[in-house]
């Protein structure tokens, strides 16, 4: 075992921000945190990849190479000895998998992957969900902003894009006017989603109406149309749009206002009522998967509550 490695079993070791920087300084694992386009995933992938080495003990970027199955399944059960969440536990495997698959590709390690072969919590079914919205709370969260200011009018707009479209938050942020596009006659957005992945969705004509109430009012694609579709009140002429944090903040202020008291919304519980509404509508679940963005058809399973609602149980099939 390389000098730098800790022995298996022992306390907890953690890096100083001098060692860690050795590490990210290295190229082939700068290239590996470049290629994580998400800041939010850039952030969670490094405190992860962190916490491996802290634990294990490397101080070096040379330490990968003596690196070992045995080190990831005894970080693994450290991790579930600190009752980390399941979905937690997977996502720094992940992170641990994603750059060892991408030092192998750099020769800067040699071997395969140790993370592969590693067994992984298994998701439960409930575990992890983000919480919907019924129908009628979806409904008071649209009407919960004012139609007779440009902020209620721009934040309509916001929550309109959101419920009808199940937008990430930084894909709604990022919205640019040139985003509002006509594909064969129909009103579209333009996404950019994660990774650079760019998909088209049809204008919701709730959303299109109050996307043009809020242009009247605020005429700032008239000034710069070439800007950000959503734009905060204050600063207008610096061209930025509306942050990401900011679309999440408003989300909270108007379900309070809305009397919604759903433990863990946020904008993401508005992305999971639209994939849920939808799919309870008879959608096809591969269409929702693209329309969401999502790499993966699994994850957009975590989004189909069909087979929880109460009006299909078998209770209602009995008959004596």
């Amino acid at each position: 075992m390389s000098p730098g490695l800790i022995p298996l079993g022992a306390g907890e070791r953690r890096l100083t921000a001098a060692q860690f920087q050795t590490l990210t300084e290295v190229p082939a694992a700068v290239e590996w945190f470049a290629n994580i386009d998400n800041p939010r995933t850039r952030r969670a992938y490094q405190g992860d990849l962190e916490d491996f080495c802290g634990f294990v003990g490397i101080a070096a970027a040379e330490e990968f190479r003596a690196v070992t199955r045995a080190h990831v399944l005894a970080w693994r059960t450290q991790l579930e000895q600190r009752g980390l969440a399941g979905a937690t536990i997977r996502r720094k495997l992940a992170a641990l998998a994603s750059l060892f698959d991408h030092l192998l590709e750099a020769n800067a390690v040699a071997g395969g992957n140790p993370v592969h072969g590693v067994k992984r919590p298994r998701i439960e079914m409930n575990e992890g969900k983000t919480p919907a919205l019924g129908d009628h709370q979806a409904k008071a969260l649209l009407d919960a902003p004012p139609a007779d200011s440009l902020k209620g009018l721009r934040d309509r707009a916001i929550l309109a894009v959101l419920l009808y479209h199940g937008l990430r938050r930084e894909e709604c942020a990022q919205l640019q006017l040139t985003d509002l596009q006509e594909r064969r006659g129909i009103k579209h957005l333009r996404i950019w989603g994660k990774g650079g992945k760019l998909r088209f969705l049809p204008l919701h004509p709730v959303a299109a109406d109050r996307i043009h109430a809020y242009l009247e009012k605020s005429g700032h694609h008239l000034i710069e149309p070439q800007g950000p579709l959503f734009v905060p009140l204050r600063g207008r002429s610096s061209g930025a749009g509306i942050t990401a944090n900011g679309i999440y903040t408003l989300v909270g202020v108007y379900a309070k206002r809305a009397g919604i008291e759903v433990a863990g919304l946020g904008v993401h519980g508005l992305r999971a009522t639209a994939a849920t509404n939808a799919l309870e509508h008879e959608a096809d679940i591969a269409k929702v998967q693209v329309w969401l963005g999502h790499a993966n058809i699994s994850t957009t399973r975590i989004y189909d509550r069909r087979q929880q609602r109460p009006e299909d149980s078998p209770t209602y099939k009995v008959k004596y």
